[in-house]
């Protein structure tokens, strides 16, 4: 090297002209008197994919928690719920309990777990203090949202996955529309990174977080029709099982795995595809306004 670059700016400049900035170092203009504007940082490219890597690395390094641990819960609760009420309980004419019991813990699998990340990660780096490095740099809202909500998807899908692959060591495998299953799968994973992201920047510590994660995703998990169907349930209650948009992606899912659901696939598609758009532009509008990120 030649030596330092010099990046100073002079401590007068003349009316009306601003020194443009490339690859972050102020370039005298190639116009001498002319006026000019600052050029933005360009980050469109790495500044996000480098995020979405930090993201992604964070949960992968320690994946025996991560993925493994909400596997292996999942099959506890398929060996204990198959056990006791497989040979009683028939929901579909034709398939088993064990069977109509692997779609929903799929997705309560999904659906956890990219709420966990996305949520965890943004509240950790609150309290580590370590979130001021990324607000020094010029990334737009945009690129946090897809990078926090892109690492959840990864996360979700992964212990998806790995909970689907378990459980075909008790049930045969079916599969009768597999873009349904990628549809809602994708659409579940992306609803709650999403959430997780919202419930991220309300929170300021663990336990507020813990308070949006046990009083609203999970009872709204567990009544979303995982371990049962909601024609079995009385009026009132199949009712208000409507108006959880968990329902419908757990639905959405199993009618991917066996033709059959106890509401039209397209009813489900619509109604989470509308909650994944509103929620969407709630938290990419509180990401732009910086809702308790800059203090």
């Amino acid at each position: 090297m030649n030596g330092p670059l010099n990046t100073a700016v002079p401590a007068a400049l003349p009316a009306g002209v601003v020194l443009p900035v490339q690859d972050g170092v102020v370039r005298p203009s190639a116009s001498p008197g002319a006026p000019h504007v600052l050029d933005a940082l360009p980050a469109e490219g790495p500044g996000w994919r480098m995020l979405l890597t930090k993201e992604v690395m964070r949960f992968w390094r320690v994946a025996f928690q991560t993925i493994a641990a909400p596997v292996l819960s999942a099959v506890l609760y398929l060996l204990i719920f198959g056990h006791v009420l497989s040979g009683r309980v028939q929901v579909y004419p034709g398939v088993s309990y064990v069977a109509f019991l692997a779609p929903g813990l799929v997705m309560m699998s999904v659906l956890q777990n990219a709420f966990a990340n996305s949520a965890s990660s943004l509240v950790q780096s609150k309290i580590m203090g370590n979130l001021v490095f990324q607000l020094v740099t010029p990334l737009a809202a945009r690129h946090w949202f897809a990078a926090y909500v892109g690492a959840a998807v990864a996360r979700g899908l992964l212990v998806g996955l790995g909970v689907y692959a378990v459980t075909l060591l008790y049930a045969p495998p079916r599969m009768a529309a597999p873009l349904w299953v990628l549809i809602f799968a994708l659409l579940g994973a992306g609803l709650m990174g999403v959430l997780g992201l919202l419930a991220g920047l309300w929170s300021d510590k663990f336990d507020q977080m813990a308070v949006f994660q046990n009083f609203i995703v999970m009872p709204m998990t567990f009544l979303a029709g995982v371990f049962y169907s909601v024609h079995t349930l009385p009026g009132v209650w199949r009712t208000v099982s409507r108006f959880n948009p968990f329902f419908y992606l757990v639905d959405g899912l199993r009618h991917g795995f066996f033709g059959v659901s106890d509401v039209s696939p397209w009813l489900s598609l619509a109604v989470s595809g509308a909650c994944l758009a509103l929620v969407s532009a709630l938290t990419l509008h509180l990401l732009r306004i910086g809702y308790k990120l800059r203090y």
